[in-house]
């Protein structure tokens, strides 16, 4: 009995010594950086500065809204085009909590030369000397939330591999970046991997095999696009799954998409499937889904601006519960009702469950963690207010395909050399070259096809939220802000004309960004602005954005 008591008091004193390597580990980066883990200051920070853009400008409205709010298509049932029209805000944000919009930068951020910000962008802060992941080092051991694991080793296809040449089975992924905010000129470049369960890497025999793994990941692309999405050659006898829709077992060159068609994943997941243990459901990603995301500054290579290895961020989200389609109509449903019953009021502020160690509940199955620079530029969790952030974005707004932007926006070649083949990562292949996509819109209701996506955003917005990109407003519109059409119709056939700053803008983005993080002022706003920003709204003193003509975006 004695021994037994013994026993237990012992794995407690472990089990605590895990808890206080926790607790300590927390208490140094508060004190180090003057940042609280726990409280939260500002709840309503899932709504983005980008949200506070002053729409009107002399006798002229301009509308960025509708890149993200807009109608959705199925199985995302939200609505949220009257958020082109409105400011929305509960009462407490009313006043813009982003103060660093406010700020000139430009003093601070100057001190620092061209060299020095150079060399503090091209000095990884996710590797070590030896290609070891330093935040999986400085973690704790009983760290309840992710782990970083991608060692950003990937082959021609894409897969990632481990510093003993596994597969993690992430795969990066090519793809248009978003509107906005994420054109390289705004601020930062990005990337973004995608990991699917085990099981869909597995045999019938449970045994690794690359190929499975790869049609799955073409399955979900084309279940996710809700369309055709082309393949190498397969053999479809290896796998006995009519992956084209031919009616036979032959050969595939596509994944054929038809929502009275029913497809099979290949390997041990064709048998989960037939089992009902897995699902493959039009436009929603199967269980245990991750993506991984990197934000990056600003580098100057082979004489023109790419992605640095010093990472700004490292974002990660995972879907560790299913939300039905009934389940998901109903919740947008709930939020139409709310914004019903409070057009004469304020709306409440949202509820979001978890914390900055698990991540934060998005209320449609996924969790969202993230991780940022530390004063010291080491990455390290997000408080609890800075993961709050990703709530907003990734939860009910129109855009998202199953709450997630990019895998709906990759590109679908399948020949390696060309710029369309989406299957790699930027650092082997940039937008150099890559051209201009046709979209429908519905403006007004009225459908408009064929429209370049980047053209029409540019004119719609001249360049980003807030119309403070002042090498883009030179470069494309002329001084009383009339598009230059010899200069808008290069971007047709080569993207990177717009999406790309110029080497001196490059370094003023990085510089600004700097500042932020010696402040750790996150909180207040991430944007890299050097300058105040005068089209954001302090207070928002109206509920109306002067907005008239409501943009419907097309999903593809």
């Amino acid at each position: 009995m004695n021994y037994l008591v013994l026993i237990i008091f012992i794995l407690s004193i472990k089990g605590c010594t895990h808890l206080d390597e926790t607790a300590l580990y927390i208490d140094n980066l508060e004190n180090e950086n003057n940042i609280s883990y726990k409280h939260v200051n500002n709840y309503g920070s899932y709504i983005p500065p980008m949200c506070y853009t002053k729409l009107k400008e002399k006798h002229k409205v301009y509308n960025a809204c509708y890149s993200c709010h807009t109608r959705g298509k199925h199985p995302n049932f939200i609505n949220d085009t009257i958020l082109q029209k409105e400011y929305s805000f509960p009462k407490k944000m009313m006043k813009n909590p982003y103060l660093n919009l406010f700020k000139d930068k430009s003093k601070k951020a100057l001190l620092l030369s061209d060299d020095a910000i150079l060399t503090y962008v091209n000095k990884s802060n996710y590797f070590d000397d030896n290609r070891l992941i330093i935040l999986r080092k400085n973690l704790p051991k009983k760290w309840f939330g992710y782990k970083p694991d991608c060692y950003f080793n990937f082959d021609s296809n894409g897969f990632d591999r481990d510093t003993e040449n596994k597969y993690t089975l992430w795969r990066a992924f090519r793809y248009y970046p978003f509107l906005g905010t994420f054109w390289p000129t705004n601020g930062s470049t990005d990337d973004v991997m995608i990991r699917l369960d085990k099981n869909f890497s597995l045999d019938k025999n449970k045994k690794f095999n690359i190929n499975i793994y790869t049609i799955n990941l073409a399955i979900v692309e084309a279940n996710i696009k809700q369309k055709d999405i082309p393949i190498n050659l397969v053999d479809e006898t290896n796998y006995g799954v009519d992956l084209d829709g031919d009616g036979k077992i032959a050969q595939a060159r596509k994944i054929f998409y038809s929502s009275s068609f029913k497809i099979s994943y290949v390997g041990y997941a064709k048998e989960l499937l037939a089992k009902k243990k897995i699902h493959l459901v039009s436009g929603l990603f199967p269980l245990n889904t991750e993506f991984l995301h990197s934000v990056r500054y600003l580098i100057l290579k082979n004489n023109h601006v790419t992605s640095a290895k010093r990472m700004k961020e490292l974002r990660y989200t995972k879907k560790t519960y299913w939300k039905n389609y009934a389940q998901l109509k109903q919740l947008a449903d709930e939020e139409l009702r709310e914004s019903t019953m409070n057009q004469s009021k304020y709306p409440p502020l949202k509820v979001y469950r978890g914390d900055f160690k698990k991540g934060f509940d998005n209320n449609l199955g996924w969790i969202y963690q993230g991780f940022i620079e530390d004063r010291q530029g080491v990455l390290r969790p997000q408080t609890n207010e800075e993961t709050l952030s990703c709530m907003g974005c990734h939860s009910a707004i129109g855009a998202t395909t199953d709450t997630i932007f990019s895998f709906a926006r990759k590109f679908e070649g399948v020949n390696e050399r060309n710029n369309n083949f989406g299957w790699n990562h930027w650092s082997q292949k940039d937008l150099k070259g890559v051209k201009d996509r046709k979209l429908s819109y519905k403006i007004d209701g009225v459908k408009t096809k064929n429209i370049l996506e980047y053209t029409f955003y540019l004119k719609q917005s001249m360049g980003n939220e807030f119309r403070d990109n002042q090498e883009i407003n030179k470069k494309f519109f002329n001084k009383d802000n009339i598009p230059i059409d010899s200069e808008i119709n290069k971007i047709k056939d080569d993207v990177s004309y717009l999406l790309m700053p110029s080497k001196q803008r490059a370094l003023e983005l990085d510089k600004a960004y700097k500042t932020i993080v010696e402040e750790q002022s996150f909180i207040n706003g991430r944007d890299s602005n050097m300058k105040p920003i005068k089209t954001a709204y302090k207070d928002v003193n109206s509920s109306s954005t002067g907005v008239k003509r409501i943009i419907t975006q097309s999903l593809q």
